[in-house]
């Protein structure tokens, strides 16, 4: 089965009409695993997890958080062999379920469960008017694709802000399903997720190539910021469109944010929310992390503008992935009432340190590779984790397990790597 998995909870948006069927007895073992998830998220500890993660947010203490969601390392922990269910949605909200009650029994991190059942809307894909051909090599999620602007001249012409569709059909149905199922035992909630990140870069580079954008920085400055502007525009537009009609959902609570981390917070919604969700209630969140071989000043130039519209109209706001910042910092640290900052494998932690302080939340982000073989090095793994809290000392700390392709099929891996985090964070809180 392998279920495409990322950090971000699922990666399709919903299904198609004839998906929706599930058996009496899937139904039952639905349940049975919801049961088990509202006890776990009733547990006193969850409480105490959502109030760590609160003060984190505030900034109100330096105790690191520890987070770890393996991605497609799921299908390791979870696999097709305990999977009893059999249809596409059934198979789908058990494989959710299961990854809740590990977390609330095995896993050992900072995140809590909660007793909600997210319902997501069923969409199409983003529409930017020129068809992006996508070719699957491998079952992992990498691909190779045709990138439909060859010519600007010819083919900029053709592009147009993004445009979607809501299949209310679908979501309807889905929604009434998982009520019938889970009445009783979780709060179902219609919740959209609609964007990971709203960087411009990305989409850019889906619809130029990567090698393309690169030269186009020299060859064709005009034009390239032609199409950034219509990506930010119609990002825009898209954002409009979903703050009229009330799409919109909250993120200020067990809802992932930004590249790691979870959004509680109680300075959001704004001191006005009248129960319509605006972007200046919410979490937002944008990344250029296709140009990290991109000096800042080209960053600047070409990039930061057009991510910055968007990042104003949130009420806080994340920033950054996989891109060492440390060398952009001058200019991300300027985007609208900045809070977490990602801090990759690949960035220079004791500049970081300097330059976020205890003024920002750095999201550490050490190497998923240490999960990806079969034993791994814990003495190594403890010692990075130790070097970091002592050189980010003085930060406001979260450390983030992401990004993992593979654990080697060992779930154990998760479990160490949590349990060594863990205790170094001890370790560290009773010398500070």
């Amino acid at each position: 089965m392998n279920l495409e998995q990322t950090v971000s909870e699922n990666v399709e948006t919903g299904f198609r009409q004839s998906d929706i069927f599930i058996e009496k007895w899937e139904r039952e073992i639905l349940k049975k695993l919801a049961c088990k998830v509202a006890e776990l998220a009733n547990k006193p500890e969850m409480e105490v997890k959502r109030t760590l993660w609160l003060r984190h947010n505030k900034l109100q203490t330096l105790q690191p958080v520890v987070f770890c969601d393996p991605e497609n390392g799921w299908n390791e922990i979870i696999t097709d062999a305990q999977i009893q269910c059999q249809s596409k949605l059934a198979c789908r909200w058990e494989m959710n379920l299961r990854k809740e009650i590990f977390w609330g029994e095995e896993m050992g991190d900072d995140r809590p469960v909660e007793p909600f059942f997210n319902v997501p809307y069923t969409v199409s894909a983003d529409d930017w008017g020129l068809e992006i051909v996508r070719h699957k090599v491998d079952q992992q999620g990498s691909f190779s694709w045709d990138a439909p602007i060859r010519d600007y001249e010819k083919d900029l012409k053709k592009l147009h802000p993004l445009t979607f569709e809501i299949d209310w059909a679908t979501t309807n149905r889905c929604l009434d399903m998982a009520r019938e199922i889970f009445d009783g035992i979780l709060t179902v909630k219609l919740k959209g997720c609609w964007w990971w990140s709203m960087g411009v870069t990305y989409p850019a580079i889906l619809l130029r190539g990567m090698e393309n954008v690169f030269m186009d920085f020299m060859m064709f400055p005009d034009e390239i910021k032609a199409m950034m502007s219509i990506i930010s525009q119609g990002f825009m537009n898209k954002l409009d469109y979903l703050e009229q009609n009330n799409l919109l959902s909250l993120n200020n609570d067990g809802t992932y944010v930004g590249s790691g981390g979870y959004g509680y917070i109680d300075s959001l919604p704004q001191p006005d929310f009248k129960g319509n969700v605006r972007c200046c209630d919410m979490w937002g969140f944008t990344e250029s992390q296709e140009t990290v071989g991109v000096g800042s000043d080209m960053y600047e130039e070409f990039i930061f503008p057009y991510e910055k519209p968007i990042m104003d109209r949130f009420g806080l706001t994340c920033y950054g992935c996989c891109e060492p910042l440390n060398s952009r910092w001058h200019i991300v640290k300027q985007h609208h009432n900045l809070r977490r900052v990602s801090c990759s494998a690949w960035a220079d932690y004791e500049l970081m340190a300097e330059y976020l302080s205890n003024n920002y939340i750095a999201s550490v982000k050490p190497s998923p590779a240490d999960l990806a073989i079969p034993d791994i090095n814990k003495d190594a793994i403890r010692k990075k984790i130790h070097d970091i809290l002592n050189t980010m000392k003085g930060c406001v700390i979260e450390f983030i397990m992401k990004d993992n392709h593979t654990i080697a099929n060992r779930p154990e891996n998760v479990v160490a790597w949590t349990k060594i985090a863990k205790e170094e964070v001890a370790k560290f809180m009773e010398k500070s």
